[in-house]
């Protein structure tokens, strides 16, 4: 289940980052009854969690708040499942930055959903190898969502 609440006071599209969101979580193999939260905050609020969670100034683009362990699968699953977390998404920030990934607003914003997600997964990037690894799963992702939305069959 995804849950999106949107308190940043900006157009953003919900639909789309949920959508996107529910697409990586199948393509992850994780069980799709398990729970995910995403919120798009403005960037007063980025910034004060970016301050008390990760002791940085200023806001930031996608911070990850992961819930629980995913539990091991009952009653013949084949995935695990559970909750996730929360995906914190600053809309103002990310448009910001966009063009300097070479990327749309939108696009800017999808790209760190599965970033964010990626992070409640265990992934990180501080190590050169973590970082191919992460990087190299959240543009394999983008890079079927953009396939499917096509209308393409992704590989």
């Amino acid at each position: 289940m995804i849950d999106i609440n949107n308190e940043s006071g900006q157009d953003a599209d919900e639909r789309g980052l949920v959508a996107l969101a529910g697409f990586a979580m199948a393509r992850l193999r994780i069980h799709p009854e398990a729970e995910l939260s995403i919120l798009l905050v403005d960037e007063a609020t980025m910034e004060g969690y970016h301050e008390k969670f990760m002791g940085l100034p200023g806001p930031t683009d996608v911070l990850s708040f992961p819930m629980d362990e995913l539990r091991s699968p009952s009653d013949g699953e084949a995935e695990p499942n559970g909750i996730l977390g929360d995906i914190v998404l600053c809309p103002t920030v990310t448009a910001r930055q966009a063009g300097e990934n070479g990327r749309t607003p939108d696009g800017e914003a999808e790209y760190l959903l599965i970033h964010g997600l990626l992070h409640l997964l265990g992934h990180d990037h501080a190590e050169p190898e973590e970082k191919k690894v992460m990087f190299g799963l959240n543009d394999e992702i983008i890079n079927a969502w953009e396939m499917a939305r096509n209308g393409n069959q992704a590989r």
